[in-house]
């Protein structure tokens, strides 16, 4: 009840931005592309960004039923404070007159991390290209009531669904991960033609390592300046194909890509190391994924894991499987941060006889790394609970700080809290 309590909440204080941000959208009428799914929508939508150019205006930095709205309107929040909102409340009708964008293409990213929100942007947005890649529990916590009374068999087909009903509402094309079954069985809920992107058609090789990503793609090579995943082939594949549909020349040179921080930056560490940071968000498919891209990594390799946060009921599930894909990994050491970790996974990997370190808080995980690394490690970061801050003590160079994720004076405060 109370969940559902703060949802109706959410959107409707969300609806006042987007009556306004309808507004300037209507003058502005530009083609849309959405990009969703539960990981790497943001490396897609830079990708994009880099075969667009100039043609097209991105959602960068937002991406929720707010963010969106004050995209679109060209606010922006700047302190995270709620003394911002009175603000942005007085100045969303004033914004909404100030009349079209320059760019005749508007790529925006959007969560879809709540049960509506496919939805509350459809008729808003319009998109006639949608882009959907992955499919996972991010926020499983806030689709439990969707499941058995509420007309679903699990959460993972009450969020495939959620995602789906953007495609619902896509006007011209569907591009889709197509290895993903609940994908596929998802988007059926348009009849527009799909794009649907396997791995075994596209993805010629891979290779990775601590200089950046390497991909073979229908025998064209792309080189990124960031250590990716493999399935960030999706995104490649998905920017050039909208580059092809909206008549614009691909490049195949993403030396110049730019992705925020906290997804797979590298730095150089204390006493040596390698500090690969992907402390920006963690489920457990976008955990698993970074987990066989740093096994291919040479050199001694330690993981250092945060808490899989918002999972409801599904906590010790996650967990107790992330503990399992965990005792088949090859890291030299296991660093795990926070209450859930300690309590689900250490068990897990104890028993199989891994080299488990386990903290409640980040500063005792910080403290840990500072005396117990050896020298030259790969260290590599995953998840909740706090660990760019862990990170910022170990860089080499404090110039990087800078270059980390969550650098808001709300975020700094509450690291502070934990002895950060």
């Amino acid at each position: 009840m109370m969940q559902n309590l703060k949802l109706a909440l959410y959107f409707t204080v969300a609806r006042y931005f987007r009556f306004f941000a309808r507004i300037r959208l209507h003058s502005w009428n530009p083609r849309v592309v959405l990009i969703t799914g539960s990981n790497g929508k943001t490396t897609a939508l830079h990708l994009t960004a880099l075969q667009l150019g100039s043609a097209a205006k991105c959602s960068f930095k937002a991406n929720s039923a707010f963010g969106i709205p004050f995209d679109i309107l060209g606010l922006k929040r700047t302190s995270y404070s709620v003394f911002e909102w009175p603000w942005l409340f007085l100045m969303a009708p004033l914004y909404a007159l100030k009349g079209a964008h320059p760019e005749k293409l508007y790529v925006v990213e959007v969560d879809g991390d709540r049960p509506g929100d496919g939805d509350f942007f459809g008729p808003f947005l319009k998109p006639e290209v949608c882009v959907w890649l992955s499919s996972a529990r991010t926020h499983s916590m806030l689709f439990e009531h969707s499941v058995g009374a509420g007309g679903f068999a699990s959460v993972d087909e009450a969020i495939a669904h959620g995602f789906g009903r953007f495609l619902a509402y896509t006007s011209k094309l569907a591009i889709i991960n197509a290895d993903n079954p609940l994908i596929v069985e998802h988007a059926r809920q348009t009849n527009i033609p799909l794009y649907e992107i396997k791995e075994r058609e596209f993805l010629n090789s891979y290779t990775v390592n601590t200089s950046g990503s390497e991909f073979t793609i229908s025998n064209i090579t792309y080189r990124l300046p960031y250590v990716l995943p493999k399935e960030i082939f999706y995104a490649i594949v998905s920017s050039l194909k909208i580059a092809e549909y909206f008549g614009i020349q691909s490049t195949t040179d993403l030396s110049g890509l730019v992705i925020p921080p906290g997804r797979s930056s590298v730095f150089r560490g204390f006493k040596g190391t390698t500090l690969l940071d992907s402390s920006y968000n963690a489920d457990l498919e976008s955990v698993e994924v970074i987990i066989r891209m740093a096994e291919m990594l040479p050199g001694e390799k330690w993981i250092v894991l945060g808490d899989l946060i918002e999972q409801g009921r599904f906590e010790q599930e996650e967990h107790e499987r992330l503990g399992h894909i965990l005792t088949k990994c090859d890291f030299k050491r296991t660093v795990l941060v926070g209450p859930r970790m300690q309590k689900h996974v250490k068990p897990i990997l104890e028993a199989s006889g891994k080299t488990v370190e386990s903290f409640i808080g980040p500063k005792e995980a910080l403290d840990y790394l500072l005396s117990a690394v050896g020298g030259g490690e790969i260290l590599v970061f995953k998840g909740a609970r706090f660990l760019e801050g862990i990170i910022e003590h170990l860089l080499e160079d404090k110039a990087d700080i800078t270059k980390l994720c969550r650098r808001e004076v709300v975020w700094q405060q509450r690291r502070k809290k934990w002895g950060l």
